[in-house]
């Protein structure tokens, strides 16, 4: 349909003057509606031939269901009586005038959509009806003079407005005030949308789906947007109008045979009930994804057997479809290798990863759904999306369950692991905002009923027949790629990789400059890190190796001894436990670089604190629970991550280090023993909290002297490097002094970032979402680096030590190593590697990549 387009210079213009336009750009609307008017042979505003209009949002990245439309436009009792007219269908017209009123209302004039729709229902019930279709003309009449009513009451007098200029200027506002919404905020924050893009408005002529059976409306995909199958994809509806598709206030019906099939459906499906309209619509499949080189989601009308095209946009996918559909579209030449590699985001790899449930495992079946995104999720059932936050908040597994969601949920369904629905169809509102969030949903469970005031999900078995039911915090679980939803928790299995993730990571490494390691201390770890292409161990965290069941209490007599010969004691019974543990991770790590760090945590954190706990130490170590007491009370500090902690300990007591060293080196050399002919780890051991030259050269010494005594007795030849963990102000001043010694740097950006900001990591979580929505941070810092602050200490670190030794080996190993933004931002300062956990490697193969092609990187410089 023709229209016109307020673009998104105009929404900020619209912000930075007090919710103002521009002197010009009435005329400019006039000229837009004339030019509607011609094209029509309708006139907006005239009762006999009355133009209508859709007022849409339109961002520069789609964001489903998150800003306002206002469709109808124009309709008064004027208007009203003269679409009536021209239709000849007096029940479409008012259909459309009680619809206008009341989107009209809640968007423009901010009157909450559930007074009109008490309002309807006590209109059905009265007349005993179910579907809204089964109203009169006459019915209709009368609904709208009680929407008038309730207008009039919640504006304090003021009636619904009747001009329809004034309608439309308001629209336009509205639409625009829309950008700011709290759910349009989230979803920013969320997916990382600059607030400054702002939105643009489109000025459409309406064409209308619900004036008889020969008129659709729908959306669809030109692929699977779940699996990424190259099959037409999507939902129509007979007899309706805009959002009911994806409102899931009717049970869609499918565009093709073949998926009416595959849901089970007995509606008949657009290619059996509109063949032409079918045959148009599948020919424009083709031509819109040729021309913008994407998939295409699509909204279209059908009016009067006639089809109309709404708006095309890249659709929607999830992570498993965006690999398939990348590197089919390679294979068929729509693009590069280059551009495949830039389309994937690199966070929604992880849906890649996801568990999926043990087929063998037993579960109780409540009821079935459409599978709307996959992936497989436990959690106790929430039915609000506060609720679901405030579980997340505390750690807490949550599905949220709702008849349907609006976009008012956003940061439920964002809490929640999973999202479970009655209503709605597979391009529903929860279902294309859980595939864009990677959250696994189920949808339109028709079978489960919902009851929110007694907080209870149930259903008539299918298998049984007997009426199950769950409360609100019980735990369900939903598989997202059968449909299915269980009571209770299912047990899972590691996902399977595709071979287009095989595909898509192959082209990722040829491109790529950085390395990617991940932080591992177990043989677990370490498999599932290579399986997932790490090139090493960036960091293994010793102390972590001590927190087991059998080693706790060892470590907790190293600590009370107060003599060097009792913690050596301590030590001599940990050291075999911490060679085994070294023997294990070198052998899957098979010759790539390991990088350990040796105990960095301050002391406190493995003492006891129970009385049984303090009880079974005294037994073990010899000493009363009083002297325990005495001696735990001695080490307690007021800031402890500023206090006694790692390189300061080797210092205070070298021994701890010394059988760290001793215990790292002995694995090398019962590996060379046993493997003779195996490539063999060069470890690379690493001394945190280092700030100063000093004290990196009394460490470095310890372990030299350590390697050497091992090499004579064993007559093997020990390699090895020694660096430094980067995690202090001073350390990234005084780099090139410390680089003359250190042959490696590791940014420990975790730290960095505390120390750099003074915050807290474990207490600022309370205040820092403020100072992100405010504005004040960009971002949380301890998410994505801060690269004005703590990326300037890196880069003047990186600088230093490069000066003092230019083939200085220098990677991260912080969290935020597994950060797309992060990553870009280490190539940028051209570091070696960055290191990250095992299930984020692939992310930082593919964003490292996506940094070596923004800068233009050439595979020859390679």
């Amino acid at each position: 349909p023709p229209g016109f387009t307020l673009s998104t210079e105009l929404c900020r213009w619209y912000y930075d003057h007090d919710h103002g336009f521009p002197s010009s750009l009435e005329s400019e609307v006039t000229a837009g509606l004339a030019a509607i008017e011609s094209t029509t042979g309708m006139k907006f505003g005239d009762p006999t031939k009355p133009l209508l209009v859709s007022v849409r949002s339109g961002a520069r990245a789609s964001m489903p269901g998150m800003m306002d439309t206002v469709l109808n436009l124009g309709l008064n009792d004027s208007t009203v009586a003269g679409l009536a007219k021209l239709s000849g269908d007096s029940r479409f017209a008012f259909d459309s005038y009680r619809r206008f009123i009341q989107m009209y209302s809640n968007v423009v004039l901010g009157i909450a959509s559930h007074y009109f729709e008490e309002i309807l229902g006590r209109h059905k019930d009265a007349l005993d009806l179910v579907q809204d279709t089964e109203l009169t003309a006459d019915h209709w009449q009368a609904v709208i003079r009680d929407y008038k009513q309730e207008v009039a009451h919640r504006q304090n007098g003021l009636p619904f407005p009747d001009d329809p200029k004034e309608q439309l200027w308001q629209a336009i506002g509205a639409v625009f005030k829309s950008w700011m919404n709290p759910r349009a905020i989230t979803y920013r924050r969320l997916n990382d949308i600059p607030a400054e893009w702002g939105t643009a408005v489109t000025v459409q002529a309406m064409v209308f789906g619900n004036m008889g059976n020969d008129c659709a409306t729908g959306v669809a995909f030109t692929r699977n947007p779940s699996t990424g199958e190259n099959d037409f994809y999507g939902e129509y509806l007979v007899n309706a109008q805009g959002e009911d598709v994806v409102a899931g206030i009717r049970t869609p019906q499918s565009l093709t045979i073949a998926s009416k099939i595959a849901n089970h459906s007995t509606l008949p499906s657009m290619e059996e009930s509109m063949p032409q309209v079918y045959g148009e619509l599948l020919a424009l499949r083709t031509v819109l994804e040729k021309h913008f080189r994407d998939v295409q989601d699509i909204e279209f009308t059908v009016q009067k057997g006639k089809l109309y095209l709404l708006q095309t946009r890249n659709g929607k996918r999830t992570a498993q479809a965006a690999l398939r559909i990348a590197v089919e579209f390679v294979a068929e030449g729509v693009i590069t290798q280059e551009e495949a590699l830039k389309r994937i985001d690199p966070r929604s790899l992880e849906q890649s990863l996801h568990p999926r449930l043990d087929p063998k495992a037993a579960r109780l079946l409540l009821g079935s759904g459409l599978p709307a995104s996959p992936g497989a999720a436990s959690g106790k059932i929430v039915f609000t999306a506060d609720e679901a936050e405030t579980l997340a908040g505390r750690g807490e597994d949550a599905i949220l369950v709702r008849i349907e969601t609006s976009p008012e949920d956003i940061h439920g369904m964002h809490a929640a692991r999973g999202i479970l629905t009655t209503r709605g169809g597979m391009t529903s509102h929860a279902a294309v905002v859980a595939r864009g969030m990677g959250r696994p949903c189920v949808a339109g469970a028709g079978s489960l009923r919902v009851d929110y005031s007694k907080g209870i999900l149930s259903a008539v078995s299918p298998e049984t027949g007997q009426t199950l039911t769950v409360k609100s915090g019980e735990v369900i679980t939903i598989d997202g790629m059968s449909g299915q939803v269980f009571i209770g928790t299912v047990p899972t299995l590691q996902p399977e990789l595709s071979s287009d993730f095989a595909t898509l990571m192959g082209w990722a490494d040829r491109v790529r400059k950085l390395r990617v390691r991940a932080n591992a201390e177990t043989r677990l770890d370490a498999t599932t890190a290579r399986r997932f292409g790490a090139e090493g161990i960036g960091l293994c965290r010793t102390e972590h190796m001590f927190f087991d069941e059998g080693r706790i209490v060892s470590m907790r007599e190293m600590i009370l001894a107060d003599t060097t010969d009792g913690r050596r004691a301590a030590l001599a019974k940990l050291l075999p436990m911490q060679r085994d543990d070294f023997v294990a991770l070198f052998e899957v790590m098979a010759g790539l670089p390991v990088t350990i760090r040796l105990l960095d945590p301050p002391l406190h954190e493995f003492l006891p604190h129970s009385a049984s706990e303090i009880a079974e130490v005294a037994r073990a170590s010899g000493i009363s629970e009083a002297e325990l007491r005495a001696r735990s009370n001695a080490l307690h500090e007021s800031n402890p991550m500023l206090g006694h902690r790692g390189c300061r300990l080797g210092i205070s007591y070298p021994e701890i280090y010394e059988m760290q060293v001793r215990a790292i080196f002995e694995a090398v050399i019962s590996l060379a023993r046993s493997h003779p002919n195996a490539d063999l780890v060069i470890p690379e051991i690493m001394i945190p909290l280092v700030g100063s030259k000093r004290e990196f050269e009394i460490m470095r010494e310890l372990v030299d002297r350590v390697a050497a005594e091992l090499t004579t007795s064993s007559g093997i030849v020990l390699r090895y490097l020694v660096g430094t963990m980067i995690e202090l102000p001073r350390a990234c001043l005084e780099a090139d002094k410390i680089a003359e010694t250190a042959e490696f740097f590791s940014f420990g950006t975790n730290d960095l970032t505390q120390t750099c900001y003074g915050l807290s990591r474990d207490d600022a979580g309370s205040f820092l979402g403020t100072y992100v929505a405010r504005g004040i941070l960009p971002h949380d810092p301890f998410v994505s680096i801060d690269q004005d602050g703590v990326g300037a200490l890196m880069r003047l670190a990186a600088t230093g030590g490069r000066r003092s030794r230019p083939e200085i080996k220098m990677g991260i190993c912080g969290e935020h190593g597994g950060d797309p933004e992060s990553i870009a931002f280490c190539a940028s300062l051209g570091l070696d590697y960055v290191s990250c956990s095992p299930y984020r490697v692939p992310i930082a193969r593919l964003a490292a990549a996506q940094a070596a092609l923004a800068v233009g990187f050439d595979e020859r410089d390679r």
